[in-house]
């Protein structure tokens, strides 16, 4: 069984009827739902994740103590650890006493500042340049399975994307790394006979290729351990994961170093057309650089646009 699965049924079985009997006066405010860090929140559990961290077990938010008052969250957390502590043939674990952060009981701006830094989730361009992505998305994933006031999923809301601006800062970026080390200095270490060195410019290129494909794609890059997994979903170049894959997983060998010299220019043509499709880019040639910062320059907020071309790349 999948975790947001075997969550939303504790939920519906036993959360859900508690909050109601136990806590109507309260319940309006309440959200709850499966959010946030593991496997599960993205629907990538399978029988390997059942090793750590995985039971029947969901998130109650709360609103700030002007609504909430830390009596009846204390009331709360202790009717929470008193739900059953087996369902479906997995166990809840016991090892933090009011549910710890991935489950149980916690107030909603605690939440996002973990994710984002923000309460509230309206973050400066500086926030959404710096914050993790792989933060972000996990501050929109999941499940939201009851939301009584709304507070809860406006923030989510506001978190769903990057703005439009920002997509393009970091965009112009990674499209940068694209070009200086996998047009640039690939072959440059090759030719020097590094490949070690080569290899690594072959990861950076791969890795920057695959958040520009996210971002084409208007989508959060998860953490890494998921982001092949997450690129083969996409719409967009996700048939790109093989031959990403391959950069990564061959040697540098004279001939598959000419293959894969190759591959990285069709890839970065590939790029450049969609960058033109979506006029993002004024220059016309084959080098990914000259398309970096012509992404840039279509930055209309002047401050955003001066800062480094780098400034939104982790």
């Amino acid at each position: 069984m999948k975790g947001l699965t075997l969550a939303r049924e504790f939920y519906e079985a036993y959360g859900e009827p508690m909050l109601k009997e136990d806590f109507p006066e309260v319940l309006p405010y309440l959200a709850a739902g499966l959010v946030g860090s593991g496997s599960e929140c993205f629907g990538y559990d399978d029988e390997i994740s059942f090793d750590h961290d995985f039971e029947p077990g969901f998130c109650i938010f709360l609103p700030g103590e002007d609504v909430v008052d830390e009596k009846t969250a204390f009331r709360l957390k202790r009717a929470y650890t008193h739900l059953p502590e087996e369902f479906e043939g997995f166990r809840r674990s016991r090892l933090n006493p009011v549910g710890g952060m991935r489950h149980g009981v916690l107030r909603m701006h605690d939440f996002y500042i973990m994710k984002c830094g923000s309460a509230d989730g309206v973050l400066t361009n500086g926030q959404w340049l710096l914050t993790p992505e792989y933060a972000l998305l996990e501050a929109v994933n999941g499940e939201v399975f009851y939301d009584g006031s709304g507070a809860f999923s406006t923030i989510r809301e506001r978190l769903s994307y990057y703005p439009a601006e920002i997509r393009i800062k970091k965009l112009a970026g990674y499209l940068l790394n694209m070009a200086q080390s996998g047009q640039y200095n690939y072959p440059r270490l090759i030719k020097r006979e590094d490949r070690a060195a080569a290899q690594l410019a072959v990861h950076a290129f791969t890795d920057a290729a695959m958040h520009v494909i996210f971002l084409l794609n208007e989508r959060y890059m998860p953490y890494y351990k998921w982001s092949f997994r997450a690129l083969r979903e996409l719409p967009l170049f996700g048939n790109l994961a093989e031959s990403l894959e391959f950069l990564i997983s061959s040697d540098n060998g004279e001939k598959t170093a000419r293959v894969k010299t190759e591959m990285i220019e069709d890839i970065c043509a590939l790029i450049i057309k969609r960058l033109k499709e979506e006029q993002l880019s004024d220059a016309t040639c084959a080098d990914m650089e000259k398309h970096a910062y012509s992404v840039n320059d279509h930055i209309r907020d002047g401050m955003l646009r001066n800062q480094h071309i780098l400034s939104g790349v982790s």
